[in-house]
């Protein structure tokens, strides 16, 4: 079978890839439009998938409130442990060096201070933690900030350096070019013409805004001493938009919220836990895959994918149950800040493009259990076909099939469809105060903010519907039809403000 398919892909090489990228975006666009054709064509069939689907998203609800809770928990106890200490009790923990990629382009040197600051408080031993610049040689300025930082941080850090990643014809510009540059220009400084030992080194791919707990680096190393598969493992902690959220607009803070409670979840859901912003592993790892990809924007799914057929199978992502917090999107001005969201949105949901490549590697890549390696591509399949189409099955659905097909509207089952998807849906209303409470008791106490913003605050989520569309499922959708077209995505940095 395997051998089958790779001859396909390789006859013809152009026709698979462009069925491949049309197929998430016919999925969705057919979910969309289900409504208007399926009223006609299956009109009863139709009723009892609305239905479905609106138990399903409730399910999900009360499933992401249960995960969510038990995430926070996990976490609110690691906060308390001294892993410094219990990393010492383990052998080598001198050996252990971790090397930091922070990814910056037009970040300005207040905000990289920020960033770093924390860093030199770790209880890790910062001598122990190696800063690689990754800059861009095409930003004028960018020499000029490195400059500075290394001037003001070299004594603090095992090291600290620049890199500056070159145009290259054939690579698209963005995160994953940027990134897989640095990283061999550390690999040759640290361990070709340096004396880290690369047995003991992690790397972790840092966002510029990433706030890491005090005691992130300290844990990393706890568990990678103490895993015997140190070096097929990714770890992952929770990532939480908690810098700037009071900061931000109102539909973003909606945005950011539900992303932030997502993010916590996902640590206790076994696969379902893949790399995504800033996340860390093995450098030897790093290196026998062969780094970043450079032909590709977002390159966190695409790392450990592309880990996971290499290594047949044997790869996983390992929760680190500790907060990295970072910026939610933000730019000079309402409106700006609103745009900036909104492409960092289309930024994310270009990870689609990534689907054919996944699939290709699901048909012809030998070795790989087949049932795990079906788990994953499922969910990240379900994941993004649902991303641009959800929002239109569960808001409007039900309502337009009424419009669409009045005759069907006037049966039993017609006529009690908008009703009891309404009645499903305002079930999950519970599930959202549930999610208010978890959110108050992870997010930082904030003794600046007025008592009425905090007061407000819940009365902002009767803006979901319209964030919903417009900063959720537009993007989305407009970057599965970008695909389908052939399409590529020209590379927007999210502001920082």
């Amino acid at each position: 079978m395997t051998n089958f398919f790779d001859k396909l892909f390789t006859r013809y090489p152009h026709g698979t890839r462009r069925a491949l990228e049309i197929f998430p975006g016919f999925m969705a666009w057919t979910l969309i439009t289900a409504p208007v054709w399926g009223s006609f064509l299956i009109p009863t069939a139709l009723a009892y998938f609305i239905l479905f689907f609106d138990v399903y998203w409730l399910y999900k609800s009360f499933n992401l409130v249960r995960t969510a809770f038990i995430s926070s928990r996990k976490i609110k106890q690691a906060e308390l442990v001294d892993w410094y200490e219990k990393a010492r009790a383990l052998p080598h923990v001198e050996k252990v060096h971790h090397v930091l990629i922070i990814l910056n382009y037009k970040e300005s040197v207040e905000k990289l201070r920020v960033t770093l600051d924390v860093l030199a408080k770790q209880s890790f031993p910062a001598k122990q933690l190696h800063i690689v610049l990754a800059m861009e040689e095409r930003e004028e300025e960018a020499k000029e900030r490195s400059n500075i930082l290394m001037k003001e941080y070299k004594h603090l850090f095992g090291s600290i350096f620049p890199t500056f990643h070159p145009d290259v014809p054939g690579e698209v510009k963005g995160k994953s070019s940027n990134e897989a540059y640095a990283g061999r220009v550390a690999y040759k400084k640290l361990f070709e013409d340096g004396t880290l030992d690369i047995e003991y080194a992690t790397i972790s791919s840092v966002d510029a805004d990433s706030i890491f707990h005090k005691e992130y680096f300290a844990y990393l190393a706890y568990k990678f001493l103490s895993d015997p598969k140190r070096h097929n493992k990714f770890w992952q902690s929770a990532i939480v938009f908690h810098n700037n959220i009071w900061d931000v607009p109102a539909p973003t803070r909606v945005t950011s919220f539900f992303g932030t409670l997502y993010r916590i979840a996902l640590l206790v859901q076994g696969d379902k836990l893949l790399t995504h912003a800033t996340y860390s592993l093995s450098f030897k790892l790093l290196k026998e895959v062969d780094f970043w990809d450079v032909d590709v924007i977002p390159e966190d799914y695409r790392i450990f994918f592309k880990a996971f057929y290499q290594k047949k199978g044997e790869m996983w992502v390992e929760p680190i149950f500790l907060k990295t917090s970072m910026d939610a999107a933000q730019s000079k001005g309402y409106i700006n800040s609103l745009k900036n969201k909104y492409h960092q949105e289309r930024r994310w949901s270009w990870g689609v493009s990534d689907n054919p490549l996944f699939i290709k590697w699901w048909f012809n890549v030998p070795g790989v259990p087949f049932f795990r390696k079906t788990s994953l591509m499922l969910n990240v399949l379900l994941d993004h076909i649902l991303w641009p189409s959800s929002w239109f099955i569960v808001t409007i659905a039900a309502n337009v099939m009424a419009v669409i097909n009045p005759v069907y509207s006037r049966t039993a089952l017609g006529f009690s469809l908008p009703q009891l998807a309404g009645a499903i849906l305002n079930f999950a209303l519970l599930a959202l105060l549930a999610m208010l409470y978890i959110d108050y008791k992870n997010r930082p106490s904030n003794k600046h903010l007025p008592m009425y913003r905090k007061i407000l605050f819940p009365f902002e989520f009767l803006l979901m519907p319209l964030v919903g569309f417009f900063l959720s499922a537009l993007p989305a959708l407009i970057s599965h039809t970008q695909l389908m077209f052939g399409k590529r995505l020209e590379y927007k940095v999210t502001d920082k403000v």
